[in-house]
């Protein structure tokens, strides 16, 4: 593809505007300068075309033949580049992109999304599996979904829609006879690799000590740990809300019940010129999240 000439935009700019109003001070208006600025782009884009594109008095000056030609051209560009722009500046209005903590992702959000597509047909929700701090400075988000107890994100509005409750998951077959939890140490303890420090917090905010187990199995990802748990490999930890449907649906037993922690479920919008949608988005969340059932009540039989 051959390279595209060095062209005088701003100038071409100027003039078009001016030929458009008629008049050096109405450009001026249009593009925030000073009717000299204006004036100045014209007389550079004259010498940088060899040609006369005005003539007439200062005061009252008209378009050459060459000037209108090139008018018309710059006015048929520009309508379409200005088409264009507001044809890809509304569909990006239109798509919310939500970077999203991965397994509320998979659980809890996706399979509610046809709601929020049916009451808004106009947006569409595009999530992305996301971890780190929010950075709306340098990550091409509009939203964001994070478990967190921080109440504040700089730069950002953190609106809190679920509470966060946790507790031990496993196959209903490996649930032990009278579900006294010091048995749950004769059953492997599975782990995720990002938070290995997830079951001694559970236990600290349950209030107890728990049992010695002589296996440890580790996943990558919560939602792989979920997987194993309902397979049968083991004894697992998890958010409530992560695995409220496959309880209901006896996928995963949950015999112990669930403890509250500090950290809730937040959605953080940037402070500066969110998208419009964001708003309808933020007042389905909350909705949706009103919905949600209450985790069973922490039930340690035999602790």
């Amino acid at each position: 593809m051959p390279k595209r000439r060095h062209l005088p935009l701003t100038a071409l700019r100027a003039f078009e505007a001016f030929a458009r109003h008629g008049r050096m001070s109405l450009a001026a208006d249009e593009l925030c300068v000073t009717h000299g600025a204006v004036s100045r782009q014209v007389r550079g884009l004259e010498r940088l075309c060899g040609a006369r594109l005005t003539q007439g008095p200062r005061n009252n000056l008209k378009l050459t033949d060459s000037g209108e030609r090139l008018a018309r051209s710059l006015g048929a560009t520009f309508d379409e580049i200005e088409r264009s722009f507001v044809e890809v500046r509304a569909s990006a209005d239109r798509e919310l992109h939500v970077s999203c903590v991965g397994t509320l992702a998979m659980k809890w959000l996706i399979p509610r999304l046809s709601s929020f597509h049916a009451r808004r047909p106009e947006l569409s929700v595009r999530v992305t599996e996301a971890y780190s701090p929010v950075d709306f400075t340098r990550e091409p988000f509009d939203a964001a979904i994070r478990l967190s107890d921080v109440a504040t994100v700089e730069g950002a509005t953190v609106t809190s829609f679920l509470d966060n409750f946790h507790g031990p998951v496993l196959a209903p077959g490996l649930i032990p006879a009278g579900a006294h939890f010091p048995s749950l140490g004769a059953l492997p303890r599975l782990h995720t690799r990002p938070h290995p420090q997830a079951w001694a917090e559970w236990a600290g905010q349950a209030g107890m000590i728990l049992p010695e187990t002589a296996e440890h199995r580790e996943y990558e990802h919560l939602f792989y740990m979920l997987e194993a748990a309902a397979a049968g490999l083991g004894v697992g930890l998890t958010p409530w809300i992560y695995v409220a449907a496959d309880i209901a649906a006896g996928r995963l037993a949950a015999p112990f019940g669930f403890v509250r922690t500090p950290a809730r479920f937040q959605l953080i919008l940037p402070e500066q010129t969110p998208k419009r949608g964001l708003a309808h988005f933020r007042d389905w969340l909350l909705e949706e999240s009103a919905t949600a059932p209450p985790p069973p009540e922490m039930a340690l039989v035999g602790a």
